[in-house]
């Protein structure tokens, strides 16, 4: 059995097809006005600058705008405040990201809870989380969203399955818990201190590898026949999860690179149209 890929890059460049067609309607019927998503980029962090630029590109892919907020790395926790307040009164600004990390002197907690909930595209508040949660209406956190919508793409099986979600950030493994748990799975969560973590993946349908160290899931830990998401990159094109050993075992995975990446920034604008939908359209 050759397992199936679940090719994100294909996924997500199908989405930008019909967003751009959702964006040329708002456009179309708002007299020219457009969905924009305003990035913070705090400091000169190499990787974050890339990934604020990535998003940028996307957003230009689709016909939306971007706003650059570039703030320099001694911003303190009141200037960012400032800065989001600011965002979030603006009416022609639909979403807002705020890039992790940002430097250390700045309460990061306070400043995503700051972002206005029908302007948090990236799904980082603690209310959108909750509300998530508790099945109510609310953008979901990116990545563990893009997944979703990647399973659903492929119509891979969920409800009645036992998922198992390796790592337990507040960005992937806990919202990624909750919304299989609201799709009707039964969910396990495993983290550092997890006993027994072998015998535990062995029982997934669906592993999520979410755990952020290069090929910690072994192949052999895997059951024949399991869906197995790899949420993880690391240098030398590796993810969490031992893909190699699983290729000719499992139903389906995701590529490192090439999954879950491409359909993080694609959920991130999928978001921000349908914020820009809700407010102009």
């Amino acid at each position: 059995m050759t397992a199936l890929v679940l090719d994100g890059k294909a996924v997500a460049a199908q989405s930008e097809a019909e967003l751009t067609q959702r964006v040329a309607k708002i456009k179309e019927k708002s007299g020219g006005k457009t969905p924009i998503l305003a990035t913070i980029l705090v400091g000169d962090d190499p990787a974050s600058a890339t990934y604020v630029k990535m998003k940028g590109n996307a957003c230009r892919r689709v016909g939306m705008d971007s706003l650059a907020v570039e703030m320099p790395s001694s911003t303190t926790t009141e200037q960012l405040l400032q800065k989001i307040a600011e965002l979030n009164n603006d009416s022609n600004v639909h979403g807002i990201l705020l890039q992790h990390p940002v430097p250390e002197q700045i309460d990061e907690r306070a400043c995503f809870d700051a972002i206005a909930l029908h302007k948090d595209v990236d799904g980082v508040t603690c209310l959108g989380f909750g509300r998530m949660a508790m099945g109510e209406s609310a953008y979901g956190c990116a990545t563990p969203q893009g997944i979703m919508r990647l399973l659903q793409h492929y119509n891979v099986q969920i409800e009645g399955k036992h998922i198992v979600v390796v790592g337990r950030s507040p960005i992937l493994g806990k919202p990624m818990a909750m919304m299989m748990l609201q799709a009707n799975a039964t969910v396990t969560i495993c983290h550092s201190k997890t006993k027994n973590l072998a015998e535990l993946i062995k029982q997934a349908d669906i592993v999520v590898g979410a755990v952020g160290k290069p090929e910690f899931i072994k192949g052999d830990w895997i059951k024949d026949g399991a869906v197995v998401v790899d949420a993880g990159y690391h240098p030398g094109g590796v993810g969490d999860i031992e893909l190699s050993a699983i290729k000719e075992r499992a139903a389906a995975y995701t590529p490192v690179p090439g999954g879950v990446g491409p359909m993080t920034i694609n959920t991130l604008i999928f978001q921000s149209v349908e914020s820009g939908e809700k407010s102009i359209g």
